[in-house]
């Protein structure tokens, strides 16, 4: 276990997480070598319907993550989110927003963001850790497009939620 310093660093990891995908798993160990605390925070939009409820990602996200955590000697957590991002990390004690970035056009609406984010609360620095090559296609919409397609999608996701999506398409009336 890796020995930390005194002083507390938070990081703060936005995201949709719908579902969570290798690629957001490789972004949160990867912020969990950075900071003491991550707080994986879980964006809920009222105008938008999520394939799984915050409930089951939050629960999905700290089974997969919690592991990487204990090992690293780091703590993770969960938190829903639905307002601003560096609102969110103010919230959460957090000095630092994890985003991750899998090419130019995220890199382009990422440095707009980051901009704007700076100005509203320039306590808060945002760390880009761009995605790892295996990683870099992966999204949660395509992850979602696939499994209702009835595609294999196992490929790109965690072996848990990879059941819980299967479950959540399999039950009856679903949206």
């Amino acid at each position: 276990m890796a020995k930390r310093p005194a002083t507390q660093r938070t990081g703060l990891y936005p995201g949709t997480f719908d579902p969570m995908t290798n690629g957001h798993l490789d972004i949160i160990r990867r912020a969990l070598t950075l900071v003491d605390h991550l707080v994986v925070a879980i964006g809920i939009n009222a105008t938008k319907t999520p394939m799984l409820t915050f409930e089951e990602r939050a629960a999905l996200i700290e089974a997969e993550a919690g592991p990487i955590a204990r090992k690293l000697g780091a703590r993770i957590s969960t938190a829903s989110f639905s307002g601003l991002v560096v609102d969110a990390a103010d919230a959460h004690g957090a000095n630092v927003i994890i985003r991750g970035l899998r090419g130019a056009v995220d890199y382009e609406y990422e440095v707009q963001m980051v901009g704007m984010n700076r100005l509203m609360n320039p306590k808060v620095e945002t760390v880009f850790l761009t995605a790892s090559p295996e990683t870099q296609f992966i999204s949660s919409t395509l992850v979602r497009q696939i499994a209702g397609m009835g595609g294999d999608f196992s490929a790109f996701v965690p072996k848990r939620v990879e059941k819980k999506v299967l479950a959540r398409l399999a039950k009856p009336g679903r949206k």
